[in-house]
């Protein structure tokens, strides 16, 4: 079953991040799952918004850790890309040490040979044994075994795409309304340290009852939504 802890520290800068295979999904199925999350005020990372200069494993690597819940689409040749694989490697790690939800979605692939290393998915991961440590090879395995155990969805048994998509979609809303508050990190921001530490203030005000906080300025900035503290 999906591990249903929370990050351990509530300080992530992204809701969700999509590991997927770009020559499989990029234009189809992850390019509309995207865009339904976008649709839905969901800060959903996908790889083509780094930054101009940054190195791609390293930055990318750093937005899983940045993340709430992490989306793995596996396809039929996830696992040819070690790039794919050391996505799935470090969303493991942060699941395990940080709590980070996974979502495991499996795209025209058997969930079973993610789960038993079998065919397409199997032969794919072997190939890597001549040319990466043993070591970096059982960890894609073991991640491999974990995460297709997680509940997910399979687009074999759901094959309405835009009905699969809505599912995902609905529930990784319904994660997130139940998350933890996120950190509020002003460092960098001039001239808002003191801003920050108003609003803090008028958040702790101890007695019981609801506390509305509404942000109003221009479309875009994530202001669809309001804080409700009970």
């Amino acid at each position: 079953m999906a591990s249903t802890s929370s990050p351990t520290t509530p300080s992530w800068k992204h809701d969700v991040f999509l590991s997927f295979r770009g020559t499989d999904t990029r234009n189809s199925f992850t390019s509309h799952l995207h865009a339904a999350l976008r649709q839905k005020q969901i800060d959903a990372f996908i790889d083509k918004q780094l930054d101009g200069g940054e190195k791609l494993e390293p930055a990318l690597l750093k937005r899983i850790e940045d993340s709430y819940i992490s989306v793995v689409i596996f396809s039929r040749n996830y696992a040819r890309s070690t790039f794919c694989l050391r996505e799935l490697s470090k969303i493991h790690e942060c699941m395990e040490t940080k709590g980070q939800m996974v979502l495991p979605v499996f795209h025209q692939l058997d969930p079973s040979q993610v789960h038993d290393l079998s065919g397409r998915y199997g032969e794919a991961l072997s190939r890597h044994q001549e040319d990466c440590a043993p070591e970096e090879v059982e960890s894609w395995r073991h991640a491999s075994k974990e995460i297709a155990n997680l509940k997910g969805w399979d687009s074999n048994v759901i094959k309405d795409e835009t009905r699969l998509i809505e599912e995902i979609v609905s529930d990784i809303q319904k994660k997130l309304k139940n998350a933890p508050s996120a950190s509020i990190d002003a460092e960098g921001l001039v001239g808002m340290q003191s801003r920050v530490k108003r609003i803090e203030s008028l958040l702790s005000f101890g007695s019981t009852g609801v506390l509305i906080v509404g942000i109003w300025g221009m479309g875009g900035i994530g202001n669809s939504s309001c804080g409700i503290r009970e």
